[in-house]
């Protein structure tokens, strides 16, 4: 076939296609052409076949001179535009070894492969097509060329294929993307800005659907847009923003593969990128309906950090977001996952940041209210995370937190295992108890009730062991009881204890527990105005139980009298006929305070004011306890409330006492253990002073022993 062609195209003509000369090489193209044309027109195709072979083993894919390839590719492109119309037939035959010379190492000869391709395709046009896929990956490469003319010859070659794609039927998008989504994360931006420029020419095709294929490479345009380069970042987010349009006015729209993506890259440590995925879900979520309701754990999963993200505009469209979805209704018919919801909601428990915690239990309280049941069903897992959060540094996520605990707390076991994780939880961190203790109670209070969280706090802490943490946490719901607006319902019942039999259930459900503590169960006395029985309390103190702690406790109490409170306690002292045993027992309370101390002078202050009668003033001198003395025994007939003896105080008293004899004991054993300590403590320094002193002795200082003196 060699031979045949040798006869067809002259010595001279074949000398000059491997001149170095391009003048001489451009000549003996032309002259190829016309030969060609002369053979097409005669109908000798087996004489072309003959001179392509020739170009392509004798130039264009020959080991010699680079100029003789350069020929050669001139010389393949001159015979297609011979043949014109009559080309197709022999593409298979041209085109390979063109881009073949796409891989030369020579620069030159790629500028010339790029040349005569397009050429090529000028004539060829949509029978081009067949090609497409090798062609694509030539110019992918190309556009990165290190040749700067290379790379302006494949840019003219690529806008020419594109044209002939936009105008062709013959195009296989099918084809074509698994081509396209290979090469999506490529990082060279000359490649990047290839594919998107491809991208966006496609996606202009009316007969081309993009959108049905843009989960195939949605993730790559996505990667474009942390690019170094503006104009790149530029290019893909047009492009983004274009099909995004499209998916609004798109009935049928894959949402599903497209979700996981756009969580992937909500991720992203690049702001541009997370902002422009939080904006898509946040169209999805409102577009997607019932496609979605598979992927809302995983959407959840990346809205709630953009929640706190440093950027404000990305703050904004991932809380729409949430409010969106957690506004959509969905059951477990239609795919909903509660328990990956509820995961990914206690993941985010953890999250650095304040915002993040309390749209998680948001969450939390939104399942529990619209799907109870099934949140129950999981419980077991989460009430655990949930009940930590309640050591959470911000005062917000722990109202929050509490909000869920008592919507939990519906049922009876799940109150009792919130109250009783409480207290376990201030017995080991006292410091959370002193901070965050009566935040916690009287948000519970409001929430479950107050009544019903003192029952439950008071039937648990009787039994505590501690008996120092018992005392201590008694003194804390005290406090609160006595000092927060929360309780006041609370309060107003304990005063009617002696003539109600809901304030004396609720008094004596609340005594065993307030036992612990002396000046709590003295308060609790005053609240219910059982001032018999809180004097008989006071009577009943040992030297051993007015401690430091005791005297703190009073001081408190003694500047609480003096609140709106115990208003009523005060204008009592209005009559102190009536009512002889309060001013008894705050006698006693003065006579146990050191008389230097402010809350010494302050009640003291608060009994001269007590309107005792003219009688009663001549016959006891200026001594106001002997007044207080005569009006007691006056009036010993005559208790403070009519039903008094409703409640067995002295069985009460006993109680307290015993209870008190328990706290004694224990402190006796504490010092006993001391004790004992610091003597073993002692002991061993002894030991180890005598072990280095007798070890420091000189040896000529020590007496002979028995056996030397034998043997001398």
């Amino acid at each position: 076939m060699a031979a045949d062609a040798l006869a067809i195209i002259p010595g001279a003509v074949l000398r000059n296609l491997a001149d170095k000369l391009y003048e001489k090489r451009k000549n003996a193209a032309l002259e190829i052409e016309g030969i060609i044309k002369q053979l097409s027109t005669a109908g000798e195709h087996e004489k072309i076949a003959a001179v392509i072979g020739l170009l392509t083993s004798d130039f264009a894919m020959s080991p010699q001179a680079n100029h003789r390839k350069q020929g050669g590719l001139i010389g393949l492109a001159a015979v297609t535009v011979g043949l014109t119309s009559e080309a197709a037939q022999h593409l298979e035959l041209i085109v390979p070894p063109v881009l073949n010379a796409f891989l030369d190492q020579d620069s030159r000869v790629r500028y010339y492969a790029c040349e005569a391709l397009y050429n090529i395709a000028k004539v060829v046009r949509g029978d081009f097509i067949i090609y497409f896929n090798k062609i694509f990956d030539a110019l992918c490469k190309l556009s990165a060329d290190s040749d700067a003319n290379v790379q302006s010859a494949a840019h003219l070659l690529d806008r020419l294929v594109k044209d002939i794609v936009t105008e062709s039927d013959q195009f296989s998008i099918e084809e074509f993307i698994p081509l396209l989504r290979e090469r999506m994360n490529v990082l060279n931006p000359y490649v990047r800005q290839f594919l998107v420029g491809w991208i966006t020419v496609l996606d202009s095709v009316p007969d081309i659907d993009m959108l049905g294929f843009l989960p195939d490479f949605l993730d790559g345009l996505f990667n474009m847009l942390s690019d170094n380069s503006h104009e790149i970042r530029q290019q893909a987010d047009a492009a983004l923003s274009e099909f995004l349009q499209e998916i609004k006015n798109s009935p049928n729209v894959d949402y599903g593969r497209m979700a996981e993506i756009l969580v992937r890259r909500a991720g992203s440590d690049d702001e541009f990128t997370r902002l422009t995925s939080i904006t898509w879900i946040n169209e999805f979520v409102k577009l997607g309906g019932e496609q979605l309701v598979p992927y809302y754990a995983d959407i959840l999963g990346a809205i709630l950090p953009c929640i706190s993200d440093e950027e404000e505009k990305i703050r904004v469209v991932a809380r729409e977001t949430n409010e969106e979805l957690r506004a959509m209704k969905s059951d477990q018919t239609e795919g909903f996952d509660i328990g990956a919801i509820l995961i990914i909601a206690e993941r985010e428990l953890n999250s650095e940041h304040e915002a993040t915690r309390i749209e998680a239990l948001h969450w939390f309280s939104t399942l529990l209210v619209r799907n109870r049941t099934e949140f129950l069903g999981y419980l077991e897992g989460i009430f655990e995370p949930l009940l930590n959060a309640l050591s959470d540094p911000s005062d917000a996520v722990v109202l929050l937190v509490l909000e869920v605990h008592a919507r939990i707390a519906e049922e009876p076991h799940h109150f009792h295992h919130l109250v009783s994780y409480l207290i376990r939880t201030f017995h080991n961190n006292h410091v959370l108890l002193e901070r965050r203790g009566a935040l916690i109670v009287r948000r519970l209070c409001v929430l479950l009730g107050a009544e019903k969280v003192y029952r439950e706090f008071s039937t648990i802490l009787e039994k505590e062991g501690d008996l120092d943490f018992a005392s201590t946490m008694v003194q804390a719901l005290n406090l609160i009881l006595l000092t927060s607006a929360e309780l006041a319902e609370l309060r107003s019942l304990l005063k009617k204890s002696l003539v109600d039999s809901r304030g004396k259930d609720l008094f004596l459900s609340l005594y065993p527990s307030w036992c612990h503590s002396p000046m709590a169960t003295i308060s609790l006395c005053l609240l219910a105005q059982a001032y018999n029985h809180a004097s008989s309390v006071i009577q009943s103190l040992g030297e051993e139980d007015i401690n430091v702690k005791f005297l703190v406790q009073l001081d408190k109490l003694i500047r609480l009298l003096e609140t709106p409170v115990f208003a009523y306690l005060r204008l009592q002292l209005l009559e102190p006929g009536k009512h002889t045993w309060l001013l008894k027992t705050l006698y006693g309370l003065l006579m146990l305070l050191p008389q230097q101390s402010a809350a010494f002078k302050i009640l003291r202050t608060r009994l001269k004011t007590v309107p005792f009668s003219e009688n009663l003033k001549r016959t006891s001198s200026a001594n106001p306890y002997s007044q207080i003395l005569q009006v007691t025994e006056d009036g010993n007939r005559n208790q403070d409330t009519p039903n008094y003896s409703a409640i067995n105080f002295p069985s009460r008293l006993q109680q307290f006492e015993s209870m008190q004899q328990q706290h004694r004991d224990h402190l006796k054993n504490q010092l006993q253990s001391r004790k004992s300590a610091s003597a073993a403590v002692l002991g061993q320094e002894i030991q180890r002073y005598e072990e280095s002193h007798s070890s420091s002795v000189p040896e000529i200082s020590r007496p002979p022993s028995r056996a030397s003196r034998v043997i001398s």
